[in-house]
């Protein structure tokens, strides 16, 4: 038997979610935490189903596990970065979902984002944490 490489694994995720297979990945995350490391990367998918699966992910986990959300952070500031403002605006998305002030304080930080999109996620995401 073969190992899975970690791309193949983070596509499989991405697949997982697109088809709204939400279920399956919690449990894969429950067993694994390193999979938090991930986060951003798997979240940076043109598919818009992907992208609404990571949030539906994080709002799941934050049931669950809320103590381990934080560990995808690194990898959401990675995103805050990108040169696309859909993918800013997703990442500050799930930065609000984890809600931590360490989360909080990276979305305050976009507040001046150059995009109008950006700006409205952020004050958006701001309010429902307030």
């Amino acid at each position: 038997m073969t190992d899975v490489s970690d791309t193949e694994l983070k596509k499989v995720i991405a697949d997982f979610l697109e088809m709204g297979h939400v279920e399956n990945i919690v449990a894969m995350f429950r067993r694994e935490p390193a999979y938090y490391s991930w986060t951003g990367e798997i979240l940076d998918d043109e598919r818009f189903a992907v992208r609404v699966g990571v949030s539906v992910l994080f709002e799941e986990l934050k049931n669950i596990q809320p103590e381990k959300l934080s560990l995808a952070i690194p990898s959401l500031i990675k995103l805050l970065a990108s040169d696309s403002p859909t993918m800013r605006g997703e990442a500050i998305g799930v930065l609000g979902l984890i809600g931590t002030a360490e989360a909080v304080a990276h979305i305050q930080a976009m507040q001046e984002d150059p995009s109008p999109q950006v700006r409205e996620m952020v004050e958006m995401v701001l309010e429902e944490l307030s």
